[in-house]
């Protein structure tokens, strides 16, 4: 049965049950929840905290915020931005924008005011959702967010600010009447670009949907399994596969708010986790936890890493730790993809060391040179990919959209290889991106800060090796003569600048950078 019969037989199934026929049009996101708890309304979806959330309870809930952004005006294709830790709001935020027709715009939560500021600008949203907690920093911007028409706070709303529940109380319940097309956008999701501003990546529902199917078979997926979602979801690897899946499987997400290896390990045991994914950091802190032995794992099938590569160490450890998880599921990719690449199966994970597996069922994967000419197999060059997952292009920046897409495709700046199976192995970055505990962070956003400072004359920032994060950041600084600075300087600076995963661990101050003739810093020589 292909793809479109099998979605036919759903529909089908659906109206034999007497779901709404608005399902019958084009498929998007909304219309996944919609059809799971139209089959499994009593099945748990989600639970945060001390809370826990049928799917007829989150559909109900998600339909409730659909109407409130129609109430207030919301047209479809506008974005609605959101500044939440992982809970069931966000979730309902998300479905509810999609079911609307909104395009959901979610916030880092790590950004400092500045951070926050530009992409909610930038994004021209009209709608702001954001949690209590983040209160002062809103406060911070909110007079310079002037495209922001309608200020939403989760739960004690400051003067001049809607309260989301009582929004929510005195919306409809029902299906929203809206036909959307899966070429209409469903994501504006930022990502760290190499100019130091974050870009706008445009992501459709048809994206969304075909990162879905690939995920569904490269990670081998099944009905009602239980899923703790560590990653932040602002992430699209948290949001479009860690919870979508389970969306989709009718499974349960353990929304978490924050990472405490402890807790997770706590949660596991209570909650009989199946699956638990996260970036290499999460499992090397939990890794370091005394007496693991103590918490029964058992339940523990499935294994997912992403972001970096796991250490074999790492892995072997992780297999004792799960010992009924049959190998680690390794997963590369990235924003503009939606994000899925490749995965490597868990069968294959204890033969292919280093390996992120082949390329995924509908997508297309070449290793090229400089020239866009394919590179004999075994040999190192750029990874570039074209599918129905790769994203539409980045928001109001045509010039980096051409770049990126060149060709019709989908350019990551990864430099690979493949092995004569059809596996990938990813060897070094193109461009100098950092990835810190699965955020990604270039150097060149923090270079620029620090040539603010009035002390410093030069600067180059560089990843280093780390046990615990995978990469973390170290700033080689020139300063001006007759300046003095110590590293806490250094660091405090950054931090007060930018997100705090961004700020240098280390700071090496020389007298002098090594460069090319040209004037460019030879950033080999600083990482020797």
């Amino acid at each position: 049965m292909n793809i479109k019969e099998l979605w036919e037989s759903q529909v089908k199934e659906n109206a034999e049950k007497g779901g709404d026929h608005s399902i019958t049009d084009p498929m998007n996101i909304g219309q996944v929840l919609t059809l799971t708890a139209n089959k499994f309304p009593d099945r748990t979806a989600i639970i945060f905290e001390n809370h826990r959330f049928t799917y007829q309870e989150l559909n109900l809930r998600a339909n409730q915020f659909a109407h409130v952004l129609l109430q207030l005006g919301l047209k479809k294709g506008e974005k609605v931005a959101a500044l939440l830790f992982n809970s069931n709001q966000f979730v309902e935020v998300y479905c509810g924008t999609a079911k609307r027709g909104g395009v959901f715009t979610p916030i880092n939560f790590r950004f400092a005011p500045d951070e926050a500021h530009y992409v909610i600008h930038h994004s021209d949203a009209r709608f702001f959702i954001f949690g209590n907690e983040f209160s002062g920093l809103v406060e911070k911007i909110r007079p310079k967010l002037s495209k922001v028409k309608f200020f939403i706070s989760v739960g004690n709303p400051p003067c001049g600010v809607l309260d989301y529940e009582s929004l929510l109380n005195k919306s409809s319940r029902e299906e929203p009447d809206l036909i959307l097309s899966e070429k209409d956008l469903c994501q504006l999701m930022y990502t760290s670009g190499t100019t130091g501003r974050p870009k706008g990546v445009l992501i459709t529902h048809r994206n969304v949907l075909w990162n879905l199917i690939n995920a569904l078979l490269g990670r081998e997926e099944k009905e009602g399994e239980i899923s703790l979602v560590i990653g932040p979801l602002y992430h699209t690897a948290a949001l479009n596969n860690h919870f979508t899946i389970r969306v989709a499987m009718a499974g349960t997400s353990i929304l978490l708010k924050r990472f405490e290896p402890k807790h997770v390990m706590e949660i596991i045991e209570k909650e009989k986790v199946t699956v638990i994914s996260g970036a290499p950091a999460v499992y090397h802190h939990l890794l370091a936890l005394p007496d693991l032995e103590r918490y029964d794992t058992s339940s523990i099938t499935k294994c997912t890493s992403g972001a970096a590569i796991l250490p074999d160490e790492s892995r072997e450890k992780l297999l004792k730790l799960f010992p009924n998880a049959r190998g680690i599921y390794d997963v590369y990719g990235c924003t503009e993809a939606s994000p899925n690449i490749t995965i490597l199966n868990a069968k294959d994970s204890l033969r292919k060391r280093e390996c992120v597996g082949p390329p995924l069922p509908f997508l297309e994967v070449r290793i090229v040179d400089e020239q866009d000419r394919d590179v004999p197999t075994g040999e190192v060059g750029e990874l570039i990919c074209r599918g129905p997952n790769v994203m539409k292009g980045y928001y109001k920046d045509r010039k980096a959209t051409q770049e990126t897409l060149r060709g019709g495709w989908l350019h990551t700046g990864d430099l690979a290889r493949m092995d004569r199976e059809g596996f990938i192995y990813i060897v070094d970055r193109k461009k100098d991106m950092i990835v810190s505990g699965g955020e990604n962070i270039y150097p060149r956003e923090i270079e620029e800060l620090l040539y603010h400072h009035p002390k410093i004359q030069d600067v180059a920032v560089i990843g280093v090796p780390d046990q615990f994060w995978g990469e973390s950041v170290k700033a080689f600084v020139v300063l001006k003569r007759g300046e003095s600075m110590k590293e806490e300087d250094v660091i405090e600076y950054c931090k007060s600048h930018l997100a705090s995963y961004k700020k240098p661990k280390v700071v090496k101050f020389v007298e002098d950078l090594p460069r090319n003739p040209s004037g460019k810093v030879l950033k080999t020589e600083l990482r020797r």
